[in-house]
């Protein structure tokens, strides 16, 4: 058990606590400060009023631009980063298929878990199949010879069946390799991957640094729990590996939650009003739009009781069966969730429509709707 005592806090407490310590109060000053605070940033390629990863960002970061992220990952696409000078990389989380943004001390704890992968039967990122493996030394040797490709640079001399849908032999493979660690994202042309081998996308000092012991990584994976959403549930298992740096938290109608030690004095509120600028207070108030999966209502359960807001993303589920849209983005007023509204950009007309929305009366949400629209470039 933590050897610190529980922090009996309100929900009111606990939703300004979640504000600050989301970076929601107070944007960090570039990308990199953000990824290193959260220490992932989620990436999804569907944009239907911008990227996943660019939604979760622009309300963290002062002055973040869409498309952002992916500069700071990979460079200009005129002019990507080399090895040496990068920051930051993709990958997948261990022991999912979700795609974030790491910065560099991520890579060694990634290890285990794609040597896993390349022991398991999966479609999509398990281990290689036979016709897998033997195009993979023709695929290694075409990006040793032309450095960055796509799936659709490679081919194995003759016309690849399609296997499962509209993938190829080259596309899979090249998949496989990528969740294995054999082959990393070296850069995008627009959402097209480009891959090579790590040796000439990581620096070599990171590409060359050892596995940690497993227990490092299992901490490390709590950890990176707690930096991602702030306030947080905990397993029995997992309370053990991280007890001498969390904070026991206790909220009515709540799960048992826990925080980091050094975020425990975000619970106390600011010195006086006039601590903050009077834009970064007015905008604590204003409706804002957030990302579907932001941080803040990630872990579902916690939303529904701290919140009292139920929540779920309906990107993946059937049209008859949603019951906010496609693509319904929450809307945070203060220390209140007010309810969703669905936008959904035109680019070709510049023009971002709202589809549906459904917002507790009182609530004025035009001028987050059009502060959405300006970001993207467009009108509301």
């Amino acid at each position: 058990m933590s050897s610190a005592s529980v922090l009996r806090v309100t929900p009111l407490a606990a939703r300004q606590f979640l504000r600050r310590a989301l970076l929601l109060d107070e944007p960090a000053p570039d990308i990199a400060t953000a990824l290193a605070y959260h220490r992932y940033i989620q990436i999804d390629p569907i944009n239907v009023c911008g990227r996943m990863h660019d939604l979760i960002l622009r309300n963290r970061v002062r002055g973040y631009r869409e498309g952002d992220l992916m500069r700071h990952l990979h460079g200009p696409e005129a002019a990507p980063h080399p090895a040496s000078a990068r920051a930051a990389f993709e990958h997948h989380l261990p022991d999912s298929n979700v795609l974030v943004a790491f910065p560099l001390e991520a890579w060694p704890h990634l290890h285990a878990a794609m040597l896993a992968r390349t022991r398991h039967a999966s479609a999509w990122s398990g281990k290689l199949t036979p016709r897998e493996r033997e195009f993979a030394p023709h695929l290694f040797a075409e990006l040793a010879a032309r450095g960055p490709l796509g799936s659709d640079d490679l081919h194995d001399g003759r016309r690849a069946p399609r296997l499962w849908g509209s993938m190829t032999l080259a596309k899979s493979t090249l998949q496989k390799l990528f969740f294995h660690g054999r082959v990393l994202i070296a850069r995008r042309d627009g959402q097209r991957r480009l891959y090579d081998l790590p040796e000439r996308v990581l620096p070599a000092s990171v590409h060359a640094a050892p596995t940690p012991a497993a227990e490092d990584t299992a901490r490390w994976l709590i950890l990176l729990k707690l930096r991602q959403r702030r306030l947080v549930t905990l397993k029995r298992d997992e309370l053990r590996l991280v007890a001498d740096v969390v904070q026991p938290i206790a909220v009515e109608g709540c799960p048992p939650l826990y925080c980091l030690q050094a975020d425990a004095n975000l619970f106390d509120p600011p010195a006086s009003p006039s601590a903050r600028t009077s834009s970064s207070a007015t905008d604590a108030r204003a409706p804002r739009l957030i990302a579907p999966l932001d941080p803040l209502i990630y872990d579902r359960r916690v939303t529904a009781a701290l919140w009292n807001f139920a929540y779920t993303w309906e990107v993946y589920t059937p049209p008859h069966k949603r019951v906010r849209g496609y693509y319904a983005l929450p809307v945070l007023a203060a220390t209140e969730l007010i309810g969703h509204v669905e936008p959904k950009a035109d680019r070709a007309t510049k023009k971002l429509t709202v589809l549906s929305r459904r917002v507790r009366r009182g609530h004025r949400i035009a001028p987050a709707v059009r502060e959405l629209a300006q970001w993207l470039g467009l009108k509301a």
